[in-house]
């Protein structure tokens, strides 16, 4: 069983990602962010196996300590490679959501984090569409280059999960 650790929106502020998981799916063979059954987030580690649950749950207090109900804003979507092609909005920097990322890989050791979420490594992202299909590609891209207004997002809480059945193990609703 492995775990993430995510800032997670119950905020209504998340129906504008909401709404980019339904203009992204028909890039999709079926809606990937949708279909998880999962707030709109943003994911700042994963362990696939290595970690215990005391220690993801340590993790998670640690850095929620002093943290607070992060106000990000979101001004692009942006694509990573794949296969398969994955489009994701892009927060602008935020101390605070740098300073949550540091906590947990100060708890537990970032070599047991997947490559791709460890300091240094790790690219702050909200997942809209994970599955493009390659026909798509290009309409896909068109999308993620066009304008758009900024919007922001309120993340309220910071969680841990098991998968891949995305079991909850612990909540923490932030002030």
């Amino acid at each position: 069983m492995g775990f993430a650790i995510s800032l997670r929106s119950d905020h209504p502020s998340a129906g504008t990602v909401r709404a980019l998981w339904r203009d992204a799916a028909p890039f999709e063979e079926r809606p990937s962010m949708a279909r998880l059954g999962y707030p709109p987030h943003i994911t700042l580690a994963i362990y696939d196996d290595g970690v215990r649950e005391d220690e993801a749950r340590d993790a998670l207090d640690h850095a929620c300590r002093d943290l607070p109900a992060l106000r990000l804003t979101f001004d692009a979507i942006r694509t990573f490679e794949g296969p398969p092609l994955v489009l994701w909005a892009a927060p602008r920097p935020d101390p605070m959501l740098y300073a949550a990322h540091a906590a947990i890989h100060a708890v537990i050791d970032p070599a047991g984090c997947r490559p791709h979420y460890r300091p240094g490594a790790w690219i702050p992202h909200c997942s809209l569409a994970t599955q493009v299909r390659h026909e798509c590609r290009d309409d896909a891209l068109a999308f993620a280059h066009a304008p758009r207004a900024a919007f922001e997002v309120i993340f309220d809480a910071l969680d841990c999960i098991a998968f891949p059945s995305l079991m909850p193990l612990a909540l923490r609703r932030l002030p």
